[in-house]
This record gives C-alpha cells, structure tokens and sequence, in this order.
C-alpha cells in the first residue's frame, strides 16, 4: 500500500513524497480515509507508530477548502515539547500547501505568539494553559475552527487538563470534526468522548503491549549501586543516543551531572528548566551533539529522535502505562532499540505488572565484572565524631554548658543566690504596669556579675 492511494490533495502528497514517505504504518492506513470523509475519531495508539501523521495529513487534505487568513484547525497538546514536534511535523508535510502554522505554550513571552497570530495562519498548536490566555485576552478567535485535534488525552487527564479542554470545546461554537488520540482509555477520557465526540468511529493499534522491535531487559541492583551501573552499561553498550529517565527533577540535575563528570556529553530534561535551556538540550540531542539525556517523564511524549537506541530506566516508572511510553522513544518506525531497567526489591510488583503485559518473565541480567557486593560509602557527616578529619573532636556536653574549671577566670567568685532569693531567672523577659495600667516595653533582665553596668540614658516622649 501506498499514499496515493488515500487521493490526497496533491500538494499534500508532495509533501509525503519530500520526506520520503513511501508506505503508511497501520494506524495511517486506519485513520487517513475516515479523517478524511469528516467524521469523527478515536485514535488509540502507543507512541512511535505513525499517530501523528495519521491526522495531520488528512488535516491538511481538508483544510485546502477553506478560506486561509484564519484559524480553521486546532490542535491541543499536553507539552510544549509535544506541541513544537508537532507543528514542525504539520510545517514539514504541508511545505507545498501554504497553510501556515504557530505553536503556542506557556513558559515564554506571549508577544512573539501574538505577533504570529496577527499575522494569520490556519493551524494552531497550543498546550491548554496560554490557549485559554489569548483567548480570553480577545487575542484568538476559534469561531471559524472547521478540525479539533485533541492529542495525547490520556496525559491530559494526567496533568489535570480536562477541565480546561471542555472550556476550549466551549469557545468553538460552530460544528467542527473532531479527533482524540491517545495511548489508553480511563473512564474520564471515555467521558469526554461522549461529551466533544459525535457518533465516532474507533481506531486501535497496539493499545497495551509495549513496541515489538523493542528487547527488554532488567538489571537488578542495590539503590546506592545504580549510578555506578548506569556508568559501566554505558561503557561497555553499543550505544549511539541514550535517554535515562529518572524519578524527581532534583535526581535528573544530580545523575546529569555525575555522567559529565565522567566525561559523557550529557544534558537534563526537567520542568523546572527554561524553556529555552529545554530546546537547548533537545536541539543539542537531535543533532547528536549531545549522546545522552538524562530526563524526567517530561521527555516521555513528544520526543521523536529515531536515533535513539537505547532507554534506560534509573527508576522504575510508577505504572506499566509510564514504561510503555519511555521505551516508546526508541524503536521507533522500523528501527530496533533496547530498554534497560534498573530495579531493587522494591520494584517486585511492578516487574510482576509489567509480565503480565507482555505474558511472559522479562528476562534478567547481570553484568559481568561489576561489583554487585561493594557497600555505600559513608558520608562524612553520618561517621562519628573522633573518626573524622582524622583526630578527635572536642566533647560537646548535652545540656551545652561551659565545663567549670577549678581555677575560674573571667568570673565573679561571688557565690550563686540562695534557692529563697528572689531574682530574675537569666533570659526571662519582665514586664511591669505603669501607675496608669499601661503596660511598660519588657526589659531583659541582666545577669548578676561584679562588674558594672553601664548608665542607662533616659529619652524623653515628650516632644
């Protein structure tokens, strides 16, 4: 099977043809004819199978009938990183066609989004947040959207997007096509389905197991001995590019750069990050500058390097619906990739969720020479006192006072008050009324000593 035979626009298959394009995966070869007779869709597809050209080619085909200056197709992304792969795909097809397209996300200036808004296109690419700030800033008008796209829904619902996709579905009031894709369906995305969708017709490639032409393998470790793991993998893996994924952010900047101080020419992924130090880094792994990018979950969608070989899991991903979209970044189209995952005891469950996926035992390393037996280090300031620096500290009593020496200096020889004294206990603040019954600012009391006080001088409140 080939292209022409969806009898795509013209300028649209030339497009096609410029990328070299030659057969359609099965996700194309489902959803491209119904697109294109406008009715409406459910895309249900893992990542690296072709999703996006699925609908932004039968986009494009429509899209040529109507009127250009305006906005007539929208697309809702859940990440910038997804939102910018995104229009620069629908760039690249419709290279011939003259449809123009603009990516809009929160994390950067608005003005330049604005500037290329007045100037006209037809296709907007926007994460939900900024698509509803120039919205309801006047800045946008979506009454003339003929296509929705909606994409990865499923991340939507993850990220708490709903509620801001049916206030967009609010803004367009004329009837529209409109197609959802995602990688799974929870009973929030199958609501929404019924709310924005009408009378859809249902799409589904490859809905739960991970890709095919991925091999999958567990390296079982102790937590302290991950990073030393992950070094000697990497030295002794044929590996062109690398992405790790790691838990928290804080995790991705450390590991980042402990492989730089080895020498790797390695870049962070996180959310905390800039949106430009994240292009930076994104840019820099595409172009093969950068072998290895250590990344959040942030990296998972939206990434379509195809020189990716391997993925490597530091941790564990939280469910079995996480892993199939990191290891999704590799293998992708006819190319083969390698998952690696670095497990401990407590990763047992989600091992035993993750065979019942693929009905099979993952199969298990260990690498050769690596010392699997080495203890944690101790950091300095868990070892006892007399153990660091070499020479012993000096003791520090509990209740921290001074140790009384039996020849004291620097102190009065007077003897301590008596129990029946009556004196200001040390550091305690004393307040007294004035004859009028206004309390009077608390003064510290001083500690009794031989030497004396210096003369307080009175101000005066009157003026």
């Amino acid at each position: 099977m080939s292209f022409e035979i969806f009898n795509l626009n013209p300028k649209v298959l030339s497009g096609v043809r410029a990328q070299g394009y030659t057969e359609p995966t099965p996700i194309q070869a489902q959803a491209i004819p119904i697109v294109i007779q406008g009715r409406d869709l459910i895309g249900l597809a893992q990542t690296g199978t072709g999703k996006t050209a699925a609908f932004v080619l039968p986009m494009l085909h429509r899209l040529m009938e109507f009127p250009k200056g305006r906005v007539t197709a929208l697309i809702v992304s859940p990440t910038r990183e997804l939102a910018e792969q995104t229009c620069e795909n629908i760039n690249v097809l419709g290279k011939y066609t003259g449809l123009r397209a603009i990516s809009i996300y929160g994390g950067v200036g608005a003005d330049a989004q604005l500037r290329g808004i007045r100037r006209g296109v037809e296709i907007i690419v926007a994460c939900p947040g900024r698509l509803l700030d120039h919205v309801l800033k006047g800045n946008l008008d979506l009454s003339h959207v003929e296509v929705l796209i909606i994409d990865e829904a499923d991340r939507m619902f993850d990220m708490g997007f709903l509620p801001d996709i049916r206030t967009i579905v609010k803004c367009l009031t004329k009837p529209r096509q409109t197609l959802l894709f995602s990688a799974t369906m929870p009973p929030d995305i199958r609501k929404l389905v019924q709310e924005v969708l009408h009378n859809p017709a249902e799409v589904k490639i490859g809905i739960s197991a991970p890709a095919e032409s991925v091999s999958h393998v567990l390296y079982p470790v102790k937590p302290h001995l991950k990073t030393p793991l992950l070094k000697e993998l990497l030295r002794t893996s044929d590996t062109d590019s690398v992405l790790v994924f790691a838990r928290t952010k804080h995790r991705v900047e450390k590991l980042a750069q402990q492989l730089q101080r080895s020498g790797y020419k390695v870049a962070a992924l996180q959310g905390d990050m800039s949106q430009w130090q994240r292009q930076e880094a994104m840019e820099g792994f595409r172009d093969g500058s950068l072998k290895i990018l250590v990344a959040t979950d942030i990296a998972a969608r939206g990434l379509d390097v195809l020189s990716i070989t391997h993925v490597i899991n530091y941790d564990m991903p939280d469910t079995t619906d996480a892993y199939t979209h990191r290891i999704g970044r590799t293998g992708r189209v006819k190319n083969t990739g390698e998952a690696y995952t670095l497990v401990t005891n407590d990763d047992k469950e989600m091992i035993r969720a993750l065979e019942r996926i693929f009905k099979k035992p993952l199969e298990t390393r260990q690498l050769e020479g690596f010392d699997y037996t080495a203890e944690a280090a101790i950091p300095a300031d868990a070892m006892p006192a007399r153990m660091q620096y070499g020479r012993p500290k000096p003791e520090v009593r509990n209740d921290r006072r001074p140790v009384q020496n039996s020849r004291p200096r620097f102190r009065s020889q007077e003897p301590k008050p008596s129990i029946g004294d009556k004196q200001p206990e040390r550091g305690r603040l004393v307040s007294s009324r004035t004859s009028t019954g206004e309390n009077r600012p608390a003064e510290r009391s001083a500690r009794p000593a031989t030497r004396q006080q210096p003369i307080r001088r009175e101000t005066s409140t009157t003026r």
